[in-house]
């Protein structure tokens, strides 16, 4: 087991650099950000890559890159368009970070991506990891990226056994990986480091046969590549149960966006209520009611129930005074998926509708 605290022998950083760099030039990982200079596409791709799989983003990222070629129509964009561009995508904060960021650098940097670590770390919803790849990528600056896959290489390939989702750890791994950089080639190393833990050094198969570290690795060597990195438990889901109002009124739905701290804010949804209810609960027109629809975010499961209810055409205008309307505005249900963005659960509600009359 490799103590963190202790400097590493030259041979061994020198060993490991020269390795993973000839891994990388023996297998390719084309993908459209590589080899771009431009820091705001880069910055673009690492945004929408946090928490997302490469096949997912991808489509994201060309998109993004053709309807927003620069910071400044990016920055000039309505947030309801890019919300919905973003849709589907998840973690919605990113999108509305970015939009932000975008503003700052638009308004207040005069267009100009900051160039320096400090000033890209300053940017909303820019973190350390996300602040080391543009500055290496973009500006070739030496900062060692630390993602997931950059821990579990380093876990493994030192036979670290200290928990990584530590405070402690985090620091003494960031170290780590700050002193096997090549300050030369910052960008290849950075990009190769992730290709290999994404593509070889696997969390649930590492292809050790093929591996350029194997007569290194002190977890191949100790038979515990399987067990590392250590993490702690993971985290208890709070289970929440959403209920949500589609009054059909002359041709019409109600909708509203959500706003405050809680989840998908800046998303659209309909009236909703939360926790246990029945249909009956709604003595208003006829009642439809949907199969549950789950969707698990990071740290909450969301189970939604949809109501379809459908309001006479002379129905008492004094309902319209319901809380549950408030901050709603009418939209034609034929536009729902046109113009705004929901949260998914939403979005394959309204791709399957599955309905069953009581």
């Amino acid at each position: 087991m490799h103590d963190m605290t202790a400097p590493i022998d030259d041979r061994l950083i020198a060993f490991f650099r020269k390795s993973l760099l000839d891994w990388s030039a023996h297998n390719p990982r084309p993908m459209p950000w590589k080899g771009e200079r431009d820091p705001y596409k880069i910055w673009l791709s690492e945004i929408i890559l946090q928490q997302t799989r490469v096949a997912q983003g991808l489509p994201y990222y060309q998109k993004f890159v053709a309807k927003y070629p620069s910071v400044r129509l990016l920055a000039d964009a309505p947030e309801d368009d890019v919300m919905k561009l973003w849709e589907g995508l998840g973690y919605y904060s990113r999108a509305r970070n970015l939009h932000a960021a975008a503003k700052h650098i638009a308004h207040e940097l005069n267009g100009t991506f900051p160039n320096t670590y400090e000033g890209i770390r300053a940017l909303k919803g820019v973190g350390a990891y996300t602040a080391s790849a543009i500055a290496s990528f973009a500006f070739g600056l030496p900062h060692a990226v630390l993602d997931g896959n950059v821990f579990r290489v380093l876990a493994r390939f030192f036979g670290i056994e200290t928990l990584t989702d530590t405070p402690s750890a985090q620091k003494q791994f960031a170290s780590l990986a700050q002193n096997l950089l090549d300050p030369s080639r910052p960008a290849a190393y950075n990009q190769a480091i992730m290709d290999f833990g994404a593509t070889c050094c696997t969390a649930q198969q590492a292809h050790c046969p093929d591996c350029p570290f194997q007569s290194e690795c002190r977890a191949f060597l100790t038979c515990k590549v399987a067990e590392l990195p250590l993490k702690s438990k993971g985290l208890v889901k709070k289970k929440r149960l959403f209920h949500y109002l589609v009054f059909n009124y002359q041709g019409d739905v109600f909708v509203r966006k959500r706003t405050g701290k809680d989840i998908w804010r800046g998303l659209w949804e309909f009236p909703q209520v939360e926790g246990s209810v029945q249909a009956s609960d709604f003595g208003v027109g006829t009642i439809r009611e949907s199969a549950p629809f789950k969707q698990l975010l990071t740290h909450q499961a969301v189970t939604a129930v949809f109501f379809e209810i459908d309001l006479a055409e002379d129905v008492p205008a004094e309902i319209f005074q319901n809380p549950l309307f408030d901050g709603c505005k009418r939209i034609a249900r034929k536009e729902l998926k046109k113009n705004i963005a929901f949260p998914r659960v939403i979005d394959c509600y309204l791709q399957n509708i599955v309905l069953t009359l009581n």
